[in-house]
């Protein structure tokens, strides 16, 4: 099972970021319209990501009130075409979540710039961790001081809560 170390901040606007990641040379990699549809499971996360013509179904599970928010997650490439007719036969549809991604790379973090439909702006980072959560811990710190983020301020739960609580 795979691991990541993740962050989400709501913000106004991303010009402060972007101007941050510009200074430091980071690029943004591709712009990803996603679509997530999150299924009905009581054992974590159940959701099929459909983006630029990919598909991925990703179970996932983390501890929302644990400090770091560190999750384990497994991944399955599936072809978009067929995956959701065949998913929706299985599982019952919880909610969707549309939303526009600009994606950039910083070592092994993700840093997401997220607009989202029904919500609004946000910042993601998730930190890939490849060898140890020690390392992985203190390349993602690298990066939120970088960034120069208040950690005060991230949102402990995935797009999907703050839908469905809306």
């Amino acid at each position: 099972m795979a691991q990541n170390i993740e962050l989400k901040i709501k913000l106004d606007e991303f010009s402060v970021v972007t101007e941050i990641l510009h200074l430091n040379n980071i690029k943004l990699e591709t712009i990803l319209r996603q679509r997530d549809i999150y299924y009905k499971n009581k054992n974590g996360l159940l959701k099929l990501r459909i983006y630029n013509g990919s598909g991925e179904l990703i179970f996932y599970q983390r501890n929302e009130d644990d400090k770091d928010r560190v999750s384990n997650y497994h991944l399955l490439k599936v072809d978009p075409g067929y995956a959701e007719d065949f998913f929706s036969k299985l599982f019952e549809i919880e909610v969707e979540v549309i939303k526009e991604r600009r994606l950039y790379l910083y070592k092994n973090t993700r840093i997401h710039l997220d607009e989202v439909d029904k919500l609004g702006s946000f910042l993601e980072l998730e930190t890939v961790v490849n060898t140890s959560l020690h390392e992985g811990k203190n390349e993602f710190l690298e990066v939120v001081q970088l960034l120069k983020l208040d950690l005060n301020k991230q949102i402990k739960t995935s797009y999907r809560t703050l839908l469905l609580e809306k």
